[in-house]
């Protein structure tokens, strides 16, 4: 793993002593790894043999002295998507510069937990949620070893534009998002599905009414089953 683009944060090991399948934990905007490996105890359960890594974003959070970003989000205007959704792919575009550019970073943790591990591409996961999900959507697809799947949460797919000249492997993804969530549009996950789909790739959204930006019980338990069912 490059120096350049080395990343690091908590991890949970695997409760069995050994690790034959990872699963990585992409944080969202404005937070760090400590968000969200509180999942991965939950996750575990069912998982005795996977080993959790829930790396920080590379970047100081440009609106919070103390969280992380993957990239800038400093033109993002939820309100105004929700007011005008169909501008939604006009202002994912704009963002998909950014997600592209920190890419390397993710490619390169996957590499190097692979080659710490032993392990190939169908023994790893990545979880994201909000901004996080976004990099395992910018990051999964464009590998050419397809990783065993990804679950997003609250996230959107960025350069639809360019998706389908870019994809290399279409790993099974499973998505969840609030239907009242304020920041990312339930719109966002509904586009990406339709254009994850339309390539070829095997995605389930859940809509979660009621949930606003967050993940609930029963996003955990549909990453649960979908994680058991790829990793097992």
């Amino acid at each position: 793993m490059s120096t350049e683009t080395s990343l690091s944060g908590p991890m949970l090991p695997a409760s069995s002593g050994t690790t034959k399948s990872v699963v990585i934990l992409l944080h969202g905007y404005g937070a760090d790894g400590n968000d969200l490996i509180g999942l991965a105890p939950h996750l575990a359960r069912a998982l005795p043999d996977t080993s959790f890594y829930s790396p920080n974003a590379p970047y100081p959070c440009e609106m919070s002295p103390f969280g992380r970003q993957w990239f800038s989000l400093a033109e993002y205007d939820p309100e105004f998507l929700r007011r005008a959704p169909e501008t939604m792919s006009s202002a994912l575009k704009a963002m998909a510069e950014g997600a592209r550019k920190s890419a390397a970073y993710v490619d390169d943790f996957i590499d190097h937990l692979m080659e710490t591990h032993d392990l190939t591409a169908d023994r790893v996961a990545l979880l994201g949620f909000s901004q996080g999900t976004m990099m395992a959507f910018q990051t999964a697809p464009r590998r050419k070893g397809q990783i065993a799947g990804v679950i997003g949460f609250s996230g959107a797919l960025l350069g639809e534009d360019v998706f389908a000249a870019e994809l290399k492997s279409r790993p099974p993804m499973v998505l969840v998002h609030g239907v009242d969530d304020p920041v990312v549009p339930i719109e966002a996950s509904r586009l990406a599905k339709e254009t994850l789909t339309t390539n070829g790739i095997d995605v389930a959204l859940h809509e979660r009414p009621g949930l606003q930006h967050g993940i609930d019980e029963d996003g955990i338990k549909y990453a649960a089953d979908f994680l058991k069912k790829h990793l097992s």
